[in-house]
C-alpha cells in the first residue's frame, strides 16, 4: 500500500518533518505545500539531492493541492514564528491573528481537493486551530487531531527522567488540556521505577511543581536558545503520522474532540488508520479534573470568540 503524506507549511518545523520522513523512508509520496515557492522548491531539490545517499526513495510533489486527495495524512505546519520574537508572556495565541486567516484559506483548499484522510495540526494555538480545521473542512471530528500535549508529555518525561537519571522512555504519564499555558501534568497518571511518581517524589524529596513548570516552559527554553523549535515537535508529528499509516492503534495524548467539554483538548486516545478510535478515561484527582475543565473552557471560549470575529 502506498503511503501518501502531505505537509502544508515548510518553515522550520515543516521542513524538519519532511526531512524525518524522507531520511526515515516513512512515505512513498510526499506533497510539500508553501506560499514561499522559492523555499519549498529549494527544499524539494535538496531532498532529491539527499536521496542518492539514502536507502529509500520518496516521490515529491510541490504546491499541488490536488495531490493530497489520496493522502493518508496531511500535516499542518502553517505558522509565522517571527510573531513570537517579543512574546514575553510565552503565549502561543500571539500567532492567532496570522494563523486563523491562513487556516481558513488552507481549509478551503483541502476541502476542494477531496481529501478524506487524517488531518494532523501542529499550527499554534494548537487546540483552537485544530478546532478551526474541523469546523472549516467539515472532516469527521475523529479524523482531525492536533499533536497537542504529545510534545508536552515528552517534555515532562524528559524532566522526570533527568531528575532520576533514567531514560525518558522509562517514564509513563501525561500532560493534559491545552498545548499552552493552561496545560498541567496529571501526576496521578505518571509512573516511574515501577511506582506512582507521587510515591517516588515522597521518597526522594522531588518537587513535582517544579518539574511541572519545566515541562510547561520547555518550548520557550528551546525558543530562547535558537528563536524557534523544530526537532521535538517534528518527531511528535512524524510519530503520529506513522501510527496512523500503520494502524498501530497506539495510546497517545493528542488534541481530540471531547463531547463533555464541546471542544478539542489533549487527552490520551487510541489512534490508528481511522484517526481517533477510542477515547480513554484516566482516574484523575478532583484537582486534576478541575484543571482540565478550566483548560477546556479556555480553549472553547477562545475558539468561539475567534470564529465569531471572522
Amino acid at each position: 500500500m502506498t503511503r501518501n503524506v502531505g505537509i502544508i507549511g515548510l518553515g522550520h518545523v515543516g521542513s524538519t518533518i519532511a526531512n524525518y520522513i524522507v531520511t526515515g523512508g516513512f512515505a512513498d509520496e510526499l506533497v510539500l505545500i508553501d506560499t514561499n515557492e522559492k523555499k519549498v522548491n529549494a527544499d524539494a531539490t535538496d531532498f532529491h539531492d539527499a536521496m542518492a545517499n539514502l536507502p529509500f526513495h520518496t516521490n515529491i510533489t510541490v504546491n499541488d493541492y490536488s495531490a493530497i486527495k489520496d493522502a493518508d495524512v496531511v500535516i499542518s505546519a502553517v505558522g509565522n514564528i517571527s510573531l513570537q520574537k517579543d512574546n514575553k508572556e510565552h503565549d502561543r495565541f500571539i500567532e492567532l491573528p496570522f494563523t486563523k486567516e491562513a487556516v481558513k484559506s488552507v481549509s478551503e483548499k483541502i476541502k476542494a481537493s477531496g481529501f478524506n484522510g487524517i488531518l494532523i495540526d501542529i499550527t499554534n494555538p494548537c487546540d483552537v486551530i485544530t478546532t478551526m480545521y474541523q469546523h472549516f473542512t467539515g472532516l469527521p471530528k475523529n479524523h482531525v487531531m492536533g499533536t497537542g500535549t504529545l510534545l508536552d508529555s515528552s517534555r515532562m518525561r524528559r524532566a522526570v527522567s533527568s531528575e532520576l537519571g533514567i531514560d525518558p522512555r522509562s517514564v509513563g504519564g501525561y500532560n493534559l488540556g491545552e498545548h499552552g499555558n493552561s496545560q498541567f501534568t496529571a501526576w496521578s497518571s505518571v509512573r516511574v521505577l515501577g511506582q506512582p511518581i507521587t510515591e517516588v517524589a515522597k521518597q526522594r524529596n522531588i518537587d513535582l511543581a517544579k518539574l511541572d513548570e519545566v515541562a510547561r516552559a520547555g518550548g520557550y527554553t528551546v525558543f530562547h536558545g535558537k528563536h524557534y523549535t523544530n526537532y521535538g515537535i517534528a518527531a511528535a508529528a512524524v510519530r503520529l503520522a506513522n501510527i496512523i499509516m500503520s494502524d498501530a492503534r497506539s495510546e497517545v495524548p493528542v488534541s481530540n474532540f471531547h463531547e463533555e467539554y464541546n471542544t478539542y483538548l489533549s487527552y490520551p486516545a487510541i489512534v490508528g488508520r481511522d484517526g481517533v478510535i477510542e477515547q480513554l478515561h484516566l482516574g484523575l484527582t478532583d484537582d486534576e479534573k478541575e484543571k482540565l475543565a478550566t483548560s477546556a473552557n479556555y480553549i472553547r471560549t477562545r475558539f468561539e470568540d475567534t470564529v465569531k470575529d471572522m
